[in-house]
């Protein structure tokens, strides 16, 4: 009997599964178009199409968009936010500042809990953690009857200070379970256990209000899977690229909030260092929307400073990922002062670019690359027939016409804008971040991210592209390649120059026999649980910190200023030996580990593949033959040169003129982009 494991990841336009077979490594694929109404029936659909016999799954894994897109449409239930008596604005005052400072009329969103729904109460804790007022629990229990009567579905009890001392908040949930036992409660304390009442208010109250829906879709398809004979946990991408069951999610469900992005970046990381690169940036373009993300020294970016809107932070720790509203299906468009743009507007799965025949007339990134000749005329192995007459007449009459070009130059006008944009976001997540692109290979992936990648590069000076063998699945892959992972931290400020080892061992400890304790409740072994230690730090008068690794056990902390030191140098660009040192927080990754997917090896041997045929591609306003490949005829060790497509099911990869290609080991196309 053959197991496999499965990974489905829920795009905007697609849904794609990849099937793995744990034997041989062989991966296969589904696509399905998403049902934004109910993911769960997209998967079921793909799993179905797919012939998967959920009996013979060994670990069914899923990145879902469920809470990111619950918060963006704000179709929330109703949920309530139980504070300390003058807090209540806490969230609404947030940090008084815009997204756009000079924009006046722009203003923050509202909170996910209008203030009607934000009730207080008497207690008190100090900044040292000493209950100055106990809980005042006959108010405490009139207030869970409102919030009854409210048929308030969620709750979230946020007291001032109570990161040092969690006594009234555990005590308030105690009651509000008295009152209203069905009701999801999330209390700060347990949430995000640190300093900044808005930062953790926030973190709380979103948590909060997904915790209904997130527990619902993820009950509803556990229950689908058990019925169809799938007899392990389903294991839910988050965030911090691990997974977590649904225990867990049940506890911290925001943590899902990043779940659908997290998956292209762990799986840009598993790619790129199976090249040799351990500097990568991913780059995933979708039919909606582009991900880019950075892989530095063979790690991930991480970051505490995310959220799904402006000004609702969420602090549990997330790769970082940049998303731009470009895609395949992203519009060309005029703005008022006369200029070509391109998106954020998406045409999205239905009804889709215009060459998909559904009744869209407006140009696409995916109509211009059929009109130069770079896209076929048919996706996702023949399912979705491209009308190039149609994309030719979007094209002109959207950009060519208005804007007195010739077809082929409307084109690639549209594809150009789009690029540059792609291209500003990767010098965002990295030329700000201190990193220089030439050092790092692009790993192209997505439906629509081989078609651009090797011209984003060029544009940034990256010497090597890196196509992974299905890119419109690898964000499904992704979801086979990560471990149990929860985040756990808390708050130490102390004074780095009389801060002992032995201080930061106590701390230490403490959280660890918390995280082992986590992890054993999700049935992970002892000998499969690693614990991984970080500190985080700055100089004195900063409220900004930066994070670094800590040993176990700790001898030195004068070891840890140092490496304090040498991040701030590498992120700012300088550093200040001289400036005393604040510690700020404690931090453990307690990981789980999972069996891993394991790729199929190839022998390579050096040749030139034949082409299936020629088609004319344009690029930079010259016609030329391109010679097709079939990337499922290519062998390892392939070498050819552009102008060159390489076609497959789930995608379609541009060598274009003067770059060389070559296949390697694992059937990764390395594409090396010249000038």
């Amino acid at each position: 009997m053959t197991k496999t494991r499965v990974a489905v990841d829920v795009g905007g336009t697609f849904t794609d599964v990849c099937i793995m077979d744990e034997e041989t490594g062989q991966i296969r694929i589904e696509k399905t178009p998403s049902t934004p109404d109910d993911p769960m029936r997209a998967i079921l659909t793909g799993v179905s199409d797919a012939k998967v016999s959920l009996s013979d799954v060994t670990m069914f894994s899923h990145g879902t968009t469920v809470a990111t897109n619950a918060l963006i449409t704000r179709k929330l239930p109703r949920a309530a936010m139980v504070c300390t008596e003058g807090f209540r604005d806490v969230v609404e005052i947030r940090r008084s500042n815009k997204e756009d400072l000079w924009d006046t009329y722009k203003d923050v969103a509202k909170p996910y809990i209008p203030r009607r729904d934000r009730l207080t109460v008497k207690e008190r804790v100090d900044a040292a953690g000493k209950i100055i007022q106990e809980l005042d629990e006959d108010e405490a229990r009139r207030v869970a009857e409102i919030l009854k009567k409210r048929d308030i579905k969620a709750v979230a009890v946020c007291f001032i200070n109570s990161y040092v001392n969690s006594t009234n908040e555990v005590r308030m949930r105690a009651i509000l379970r008295e009152v209203m036992p069905d009701v999801h409660i999330s209390i700060s304390s347990e949430i995000m256990p640190e300093i900044f009442e808005h930062e953790r208010f926030s973190t709380t109250m979103v948590n909060a209000v997904v915790s209904p829906v997130v527990v619902d879709y993820v009950s509803r398809l556990s229950d689908k899977l058990t019925d169809g004979g799938y007899n392990r946990d389903l294991l839910l991408l988050h965030s911090g690229g691990g997974v977590m069951t649904p225990a867990s999610v049940k506890d911290f469900a925001a943590r899902l909030a990043g779940s659908g992005i997290a998956a292209g970046a762990i799986a840009s990381r598993f790619i790129g260092n199976l090249c040799g690169y351990e500097n990568s940036i991913g780059f995933d373009m979708g039919g909606t929307s582009t991900d880019v993300s950075l892989t530095y020294r063979g790690e991930s970016t991480v970051t505490k400073d995310w959220y799904i809107e402006y000004g609702y932070p969420i602090r549990f720790p997330s790769i970082e990922v940049l998303t731009i509203g470009a895609g395949g299906g992203s519009l060309a468009w005029k703005d008022e002062g006369g200029s070509l743009r391109n998106g954020p507007q998406s045409a999205g799965a239905y009804p889709g670019p215009a060459c998909y025949s559904n009744g869209n007339e407006v140009a696409t990134n995916s109509d211009a690359n059929v009109v130069l000749g770079r896209l076929g005329h048919s996706l996702a192995g023949g399912d979705i027939t491209l009308d190039p007459a149609l994309a030719e007449k979007a094209v002109r009459e959207t950009v060519a016409e208005p804007f007195g070009m010739e077809l082929h130059e409307a084109a690639e006008a549209i594809i150009d804008v789009a690029n540059a944009n792609m291209a500003n976001a990767v010098r965002l997540l990295s030329i700000s971040r201190g990193h220089d692109p030439r050092d790092f290979a692009l790993i192209a992936f997505g439906g629509a991210g081989a078609l651009h990648g090797a011209a984003v590069a060029k544009e940034l000076s990256i010497p090597v592209v890196i196509v992974p063998p299905n890119p419109g699945v690898t964000s499904a892959m992704g979801c086979l390649l990560v471990d149990i992972q929860h985040d756990f931290s808390d708050s130490f400020m102390a004074d780095a120059a009389t801060t002992t080892p032995e201080d930061l061992e106590a701390a230490f400890s403490r959280i660890e026999k918390e995280a082992v304790a986590r992890l054993r409740h999700e049935g992970v072994a002892p000998e499969d649980t690693v614990l991984q230690r970080s500190v985080e730090m700055m100089y004195q008068g900063q409220w900004r910190s930066l994070s670094v690794s800590a040993p176990s056990p700790i001898t030195s902390t004068k070891d840890l200023v140092q490496g304090f030191h040498n991040e701030h140098e590498r992120e700012y660009n300088f550093r200040r030996e001289d400036a005393p040192v604040s510690i700020f927080r404690v931090g453990v990754k307690a990981t789980g580990i999972v069996q891993k997917a394991k790729l199929p090896s190839f022998e390579v041997v050096k040749h030139a593949p034949e082409p299936s045929g020629t088609r004319a591609v344009w690029f930079k306003g010259e016609k030329c033959e391109a010679a097709i490949y079939d990337r499922a005829k290519m062998k390892a060790g392939a070498e050819f040169t552009g102008p060159a497509i390489v076609e497959q099911i789930d995608s379609t990869v541009v060598v274009p003129p003067k770059a060389t290609a070559k296949v390697d080991q694992y059937m990764n196309i390395l594409i090396r982009v010249k000038d």
